[in-house]
């Protein structure tokens, strides 16, 4: 069935909410929170990925209220699972023939809905933004480490990968236990040391500025240097409009926001052109975890050495921004 949306040349904006509540709380600039509420205050449906403390996955919900969006903020550093949304959109929409759906997810999740609501007639009502993504790392090691953790201290009510309390910059990554927290940097230090990623994310087609979801969203990386009187400590949200249906999308949403319109050479990061790179330790890193375990993997590839924690403080300190412990 034909639709009535248009690729158009990507126009590229800067942004981040103006609600600081909202920013603080949100990963980056709260792209994720200013799109849903378009969608949450009008009565629609967004379907997003959600983390479940019982089974310590991500998955994707058909979400209604602000109140169940507020539990999908944030950056996941695990591979979410669509189970059953694909068939839980659909019939949400032939159950709500007035209403419009929101879905939002990596490059990969986004455009196999994209296919998916084109080939079921129902793109038209669907609006789909994706996520610039790292990687995904295999699901196994995630539940292997969190289960580590609970073995050694007790039940994991809270999870957070970028908390701002040192600043977008410096985020730091910890578990709640028991009232406590307990830090994440080594699960972290692996996720990005491209160890753990799966085969397919070392190859992935959707590491480009061109896509044909709506929009896509991230991290404004770098914006203190390519847009330094829009950088704000707090926060920073790249958008990357692709159709005609994502201006219009922007449109609802900007009155909320803070923005600045730019361009390729300023958002520019990796993974917008590229794949990330199979890390040169990865077979070391399975052969070693097939061996020894997730404690010894954490232990070997995710401990940072005395010298580098010093260079890392030297240069915070030089920034302006000391990360407590």
């Amino acid at each position: 069935m034909k639709n009535n949306i248009e690729i158009i040349d990507t126009v590229i904006y800067a942004g981040r909410l103006k609600d600081k509540k909202s920013l603080l709380y949100s990963s980056s600039g709260g792209a994720f929170v200013a799109i849903s509420d378009a969608f949450l205050n009008n009565g629609d449906a967004v379907a997003c990925a959600v983390y479940n403390y019982e089974n310590y996955t991500t998955e994707f919900q058909l979400i209604e209220s602000r109140e169940e969006r507020d539990k999908a903020i944030g950056s996941k550093y695990m591979q979410s699972r669509p189970e059953q949304i694909y068939k839980a959109t659909e019939e949400w929409l032939k159950e709500n023939p007035e209403k419009k759906l929101l879905f939002v997810g990596m490059g990969c999740q986004s455009d196999g809905f994209r296919k998916f609501s084109e080939i079921k007639g129902i793109r038209d009502r669907v609006y789909i933004v994706d996520i610039i993504c790292h990687g995904s790392p295999s699901p196994k090691l995630w539940r292997e480490y969190a289960k580590s953790i609970e073995r050694k201290d007790g039940k994991i009510t809270y999870l957070t990968f970028k908390d701002k309390r040192n600043g977008w910059k410096f985020p730091t990554a910890y578990v709640m236990v028991g009232g406590q927290e307990y830090s994440i940097r080594d699960y972290v230090k692996v996720f990005y040391n491209r160890c753990m990623l799966r085969p397919s994310c070392y190859e992935c087609p959707y590491a480009t500025t061109e896509r044909k979801t709506d929009i896509t969203i991230g991290d404004f990386w770098h914006i203190e240097e390519t847009i330094p009187d829009f950088y704000d400590p707090n926060g920073n949200s790249l958008f990357l409009i692709h159709t005609n249906r994502g201006e219009e999308l922007f449109e609802k949403i900007k009155n909320d926001l803070d923005y600045r319109l730019s361009n390729t050479t300023q958002c520019w990061q990796p993974n917008l052109e590229a794949p990330t790179k199979k890390s040169e330790q990865r077979e070391e890193f399975w052969n070693d975890y097939q061996k020894k375990g997730i404690d010894f993997v954490m232990k070997k590839y995710g401990t940072v050495s005395m010298k580098t924690k010093i260079k890392n403080k030297l240069l915070k300190i030089m920034r302006g921004g000391v990360r407590t412990k």
